[in-house]
């Protein structure tokens, strides 16, 4: 099994997407690229402690490579919003990719480049790292699948993203 970490806005609608996505495992929400220790989601709210919202994927690369992971992030969230996803405005909402090593810098930059193909230049999706990785409290996990799906926020938000993933990304969607 593989890592990769992703920012895309609020973690609880990336998690959603990636938990239906093929070869994925295991989504984790966090936060990642800040300067305070252990942080609380009370204070990368703020948008004072520099972290992102961010979700860590595990991934089996038998069955989904890191470019389809980046493709499929960069597919389902707007990666030419600066520090925004939507109404949620703020750096913890920025657009990142957070590689692990070389190889994912790399793929990264691809990822990037491709996208921007796509959308005119106007990607401002950052590379970040090497940064610590900070999970979130546990009501975050799987938010989707319980306390989201009441949330009128996912509801509005979530739904659209998930019909993206279908749509754009028809072969790796999980049955």
């Amino acid at each position: 099994m593989e890592t990769a970490i992703v920012a895309g806005g609020c973690f609880w609608c990336t998690e959603a997407v990636f938990r239906d996505v093929v070869g994925v495992s295991e989504v984790e929400s966090g936060y990642i690229g800040g300067s305070v220790g252990n942080p609380s989601y009370k204070q990368v709210c703020s948008g004072t402690t520099g972290h992102a919202e961010a979700i860590k994927v595990t991934y089996d690369p038998e069955t989904i490579s890191y470019a389809e992971i980046l493709d499929v992030f960069m597919g389902t969230h707007d990666p030419t919003q600066l520090n925004r996803q939507g109404n949620d405005v703020g750096t913890q909402y920025r657009s990142a990719i957070f590689p692990l090593d070389d190889a994912q810098r790399s793929g990264a930059e691809a990822a990037i480049a491709r996208s921007n193909e796509e959308n005119g230049g106007k990607v401002v999706t950052t590379i970040e790292g090497p940064a610590t990785w900070y999970p979130a409290e546990d009501y975050h996990q799987e938010y989707w699948e319980g306390e989201g799906q009441r949330n009128p926020y996912c509801l509005a938000v979530i739904p659209p993203k998930l019909m993206k993933l279908r749509k754009s990304f028809q072969a790796k969607v999980k049955a």
